[in-house]
Formats: structure tokens, C-alpha cells, sequence
């Protein structure tokens, strides 16, 4: 069976306040396998803890190296709300009604 060729993920991942700082988390995105590039955008922050949406792009990407390597940061992956395979990019094309 050939093996998925993950090109994007997006991942809802939340951090405590003060640690990991974003920086940590991306050097730990951009040693993961496949990866060769990461936007980390803040979506709120609360009294103990920073909500953050990270989108990687890449070839390749091991997912769960990814998820292994933000979790021994310290933060926590709470989903994946995206993911594209194959052998490009395709964009999400909302429905017409």
C-alpha cells in the first residue's frame, strides 16, 4: 500500500502561558520529517494558556513525528482540522449554494 504524501496540516494546538515560547515550538515543527515550512498564528489566550492554529507545509510530512515533537515541547495537539495529500496543494473550495 503506498503511504499517504502529506503536503499540508493544520493542527489546533494549545500551550500553557509562559513555556513553550512559539520559537520553541516551531524549531520542533521544522525538525520533523517532510516539513519545509510552519505559520504559527495565536487564536487566544486565556489566564494559563495560548490557543494557537499552526499550518505546515511540505513533502512528505511525518504526522506524527510532528504531533511527537509539539507534544515533548510541552504543548498539546487538541486536533487536526486540515490535511492535504498527493501530489500538489489543492485549496479548499467553498460549496456554492
Amino acid at each position: 500500500m503506498k503511504s499517504l504524501n502529506i503536503r499540508r496540516l493544520v493542527l489546533d494546538v494549545d500551550k500553557a502561558l509562559a513555556m513553550p515560547s512559539l520559537i520553541e515550538i516551531a524549531e520542533a515543527i521544522q525538525n520533523s520529517k517532510g516539513v519545509e515550512s510552519c505559520n504559527i498564528t495565536v487564536t487566544g489566550v486565556d489566564i494559563e494558556t495560548v490557543g494557537t492554529n499552526i499550518t505546515i507545509e511540505g513533502d512528505g510530512i511525518d504526522y506524527d513525528e510532528v504531533v511527537r515533537q509539539i507534544e515533548n515541547t510541552g504543548a498539546a495537539v487538541h486536533g487536526l482540522d486540515q490535511i492535504v495529500v498527493g501530489e500538489r496543494i489543492i485549496e479548499n473550495t467553498p460549496r456554492a449554494r
